[in-house]
């Protein structure tokens, strides 16, 4: 990576002075890192921030009130560059309540341009010939004092975003996309981290749909377990102890630990340290009453076959419309969308657009075709 300059800011005056410099630009790059993957409860650790002239590396670990950086993102003539977006948006919200005004996502712009690789580092390299050091993305950004290469990784992430926006939204213009790109970054603004609340952990197992009730329950309390001792470490769930694991052990309900022997995932220092607490999970699911075993919630089912057939016909139909303006058939129309449009039967563009999700773009550019394929299949049914 080519050298870069950037200043580190790690008080709350030093914020201050930056915003008020700041105040008058049209446009700022900006990005975060955390340390989901070193902690239980994931926090923003670092905020990267560049001007067409400058780079800064915001430091909210010391810097205790955000809210002139709240304040200049919030500015109605503010344009934020962020790539991939939504993560962050999230995360400044949740941590922060910093709200972002107006926002411009690279990748989002890339994907509407037809680009396959749409990466940072993809895009980077192929605009300006710019390898990015990917050594520190799975860093732990919580600690401190960072090493000179973390922060200059970290500037490298926001140095030349406003630069390749500029060459994104030239590239949007040509093929008349600019506003398709604009409709989906200002969705994107509006979404918030969803808490997990109080239901049941096993929601989140991936697996834990195929097992019957009595073995959810002894899922469930393997889970439970877990996430007591994740917590109690400050450590993500899955270092503790592999889902996976869990899953098995809930299928083959063991008396022993050394029943537990050879499930994939399960060392002798993790049978060894939580051999005798799994044991005692696995005796706490099979002990709930029959009125009160979990059931994993399912979905619709199958489609009736009227239905499945015009999802089909709109699917061949997608995949033709992909090919013709060389864009993902997921962009264009994602399979939710196609499901919903199968369902509700739309007659009119007007009926179309009535359907939730749907955007103003996709009812410009292929409305019309969409409720003719529609009505050639319901004749034709």
């Amino acid at each position: 990576m080519p050298a870069l300059r950037y200043t580190v800011v790690e008080q709350n005056h030093q914020l201050v002075q930056l915003c008020a410099e700041l105040a008058n630009e049209t446009a700022l790059a900006l990005d975060l890192e955390a340390d989901s993957m070193h902690h239980y409860r994931e926090k923003v650790c670092l905020l990267q921030l560049s001007n067409r002239s400058g780079n800064w590396l915001i430091d909210p670990l010391q810097v205790t009130d955000l809210a002139p950086l709240g304040a200049l993102l919030a500015k109605p003539g503010l344009l934020t560059v962020l790539h991939g977006g939504d993560y962050d948006i999230r995360s400044l919200h949740r941590d922060f309540g910093i709200v972002v005004n107006l926002m411009f996502d690279t990748m989002v712009a890339a994907q509407f341009t037809g680009a396959t690789e749409f990466g940072l580092a993809a895009l980077l390299r192929e605009h300006f010939s710019i390898e990015l050091d990917k050594r520190f993305q799975k860093a732990d950004w919580s600690k401190r004092p960072l090493t000179t290469e973390m922060a200059d990784y970290a500037a490298h992430d926001t140095a030349h975003l406003l630069e390749l926006a500029d060459r994104l939204q030239e590239r949007l213009e040509q093929l008349g996309r600019r506003a398709w790109v604009a409709e989906e970054c200002a969705l994107l603004v509006g979404n918030r981290v969803t808490e997990k609340g109080n239901g049941p952990l096993f929601l989140n197992c991936k697996g834990a749909g195929k097992l019957r009730p009595r073995n959810l329950a002894v899922l469930e309390a393997l889970l439970q377990f877990r996430d007591q001792q994740a917590r109690e470490a400050d450590r993500p769930a899955f270092k503790v102890m592999p889902a996976e694991a869990l899953l098995k052990i809930a299928e083959l309900l063991p008396g022993t630990v050394r029943d537990m022997n050879g499930i994939a995932g399960l060392t002798p220092r993790l049978l060894g340290r939580y051999g005798d607490h799994l044991l005692a999970a696995v005796r706490q699911g099979l002990g709930v009453a029959d009125a009160e075993l979990p059931r994993f919630p399912r979905g619709k089912g199958e489609p009736n076959p009227g239905i499945k057939a015009r999802i089909a016909r709109l699917k061949q139909w997608r995949e033709e419309l992909s090919n013709r303006m060389r864009l993902a058939s997921g962009l264009l129309a994602p399979n939710w969308l196609l499901e919903r449009v199968a369902e509700q039967q739309p007659t009119t563009v007007e009926q179309l657009d009535t359907i939730p999700g749907i955007r103003q773009w996709q009812i410009g550019v292929w409305g019309s075709e969409m409720v003719k394929i529609l009505a050639k299949e319901i004749q034709t049914a």
